[in-house]
């Protein structure tokens, strides 16, 4: 095996915190001025890239310290039922941008260069509008740092969907050519990638300190912790939780300094920041004891952690137990900066507000007869309507998804070669797998009380076929658009 390419990791590490340090020197001396009030809200939304609903500390991991997070938590709301929309990466993406499920917005795979050539021309389709777009439009400054997955020809870059400024890889970090392009020109190649969560980091936070005068979105969507896992020689070997629990130590510091530079520059009580991932997680991660994984549509793919944090306007140390989605971030952010969702199309996100201002149920209160936000919720994988659930019930449509029959001698054709992906080898194996592997599976309908099964070991469809009749209608009845 080939010797790790730390050392090659570090030189560049070195670099980039001196600039991740200069950049927090400057916002946090940037001018006092106003705290609240004087303009539209700001906007961050924090996208984790394969981080599992189990991964933080303040979701239950026992060994992995997230310290930012868990205060971001205690300042603000956790979402302990909030689900993506598809278990894998590009559709969730476009689910969050148009707050459309996968099968109405275009996007239902991943767009792959390194594949077939119909992967490789995969993009979200020109007629969608995105958050960056309705934003921009209405005076925004906006940005996006890290992994788009949206279209990786020229004519579908974040550039040309609504952003002023971008900088990542335009799709998965272990997809090559793995390139970090800054707006449309490649500036890297190959990328070390143990260099990636500062520089994201020190991009945004440049971002923030050069926009005092005008509403900003910032979108920072982590590299971190899809494989091929990797963090700057501060954090790399000093979790004790493996190269997993390293990437999320720095993921939580990226968090940390943008929440701190808000502070810093009194913007804090002007900016609503989300912080939330794409999906369930890869080998490695936690599900906190789910079914499953990222690309299964078990509870273990699906669900992912969500905090919201806006101080003065989210309560501290606030929790929502109700089912919400991926499309909803689209609806609330649009709510809260006073801006009209597009006209002549589906929109299938909720505005959050009520909820992020404690003008409904929380964990705490008693129960109620006040609807839902959503009748149902659904699951979708390779533009398939795969389950639906409805706040107890959990209905598989058409079958459970297979088993993951990977052993420890698996090759990964993605895997750091040294050359082309840089990114230490001591990546995490099969063996690390991050949910419950056990419980029944249907090649047909499968019904699950996660009520008092939320591990989706125990299929009831036999005994309750009522229950998974009215799912079923109900499941048809939001894939065609007439409800959610």
């Amino acid at each position: 095996m080939p010797a790790p390419v730390v050392p090659h990791v570090r030189r560049f590490a070195v670099v980039s915190c001196v600039v991740v340090a200069l950049i927090v020197a400057s916002v946090v001396h940037v001018e006092a001025g106003p705290a609240t009030g004087q303009q539209p809200p700001n906007v961050v939304i924090i996208y984790a890239d394969d981080l599992g609903y189990g991964d933080l500390a303040c979701f239950g991991h026992q060994r992995f310290r997230t310290p930012a997070l868990d205060r971001m938590a205690r300042e603000g709301i956790r979402f302990t039922q909030f689900y993506s929309s598809s278990p894998y990466c590009a559709p969730s993406r476009a689910s969050l941008l148009t707050g459309r499920y996968p099968f109405r917005c275009g996007m239902p795979d991943n767009p792959t260069p390194d594949s077939s050539p119909q992967a490789n021309r995969r993009h979200l389709p020109i007629e969608e509008i995105t958050l960056a777009n309705l934003l921009h439009d209405a005076g925004y400054a906006t940005a996006m740092f890290g992994k788009w997955h949206l279209g990786h020809q020229a004519e579908f870059y974040p550039t040309r969907r609504g952003f002023d400024e971008y900088l990542g890889i335009l799709y998965s970090n272990d997809m090559r050519p793995v390139e970090l392009i800054r707006q449309e020109e490649r500036i890297e190649y190959p990328v070390i990638q143990a260099t990636l969560t500062e520089r994201y980091t020190a991009g945004a936070l440049d971002f923030i300190a050069r926009q005092r005068s005008r509403p900003f979105f910032l979108y920072l969507a982590h590299a971190m912790p899809h494989k091929p896992l990797a963090a700057s020689e501060r954090f790399y070997q000093t979790s004790g939780a493996g190269l997993y629990g390293d990437a999320v130590a720095e993921l939580d510091w990226s968090v940390g300094e943008l929440l701190a530079a808000l502070r810093a520059a009194q913007l804090d009580r002007n900016t609503l920041v989300i912080f939330t991932s794409d999906n369930g997680p890869w080998y490695g991660g936690s599900t906190g004891g789910l079914r499953g994984m990222k690309s299964q549509w078990w509870e273990g793919g699906l669900r992912v952690p969500m905090i919201a944090w806006w101080p003065g306007v989210i309560g501290a140390n606030d929790q929502c137990d109700e089912p919400t989605i991926i499309m909803d971030v689209f609806s609330t952010v649009l709510s809260a900066c006073g801006v009209s969702p597009p006209a002549g199309r589906v929109i299938d996100g909720r505005d959050l507000m009520p909820l992020l201002r404690g003008e409904s149920p929380s964990a705490a209160d008693v129960e109620t007869d006040r609807q839902p936000l959503h009748e149902g919720l659904l699951g979708v994988h390779a533009g398939q309507v795969r389950t639906v659930r409805d706040g107890r019930w959990k209905l598989h449509l058409e079958g459970t998804p297979p088993p993951d029959h990977r052993g420890d001698d698996w090759v990964d054709p993605r895997a750091p070669d040294g050359v082309t992906i840089l990114a230490p080898y001591e990546q995490a194996r099969p063996a690390d797998f991050p949910g419950i592997k056990t419980g029944d599976r249907s090649d047909g309908v499968a019904l699950f009380d996660l009520e008092h099964d939320e591990s989706e070991q125990h299929d009831v469809a036999a005994e309750h076929p009522d229950v998974v009749t009215r799912l079923q209608v109900l499941a048809e009845r939001i894939r065609r658009g007439d409800g959610s």
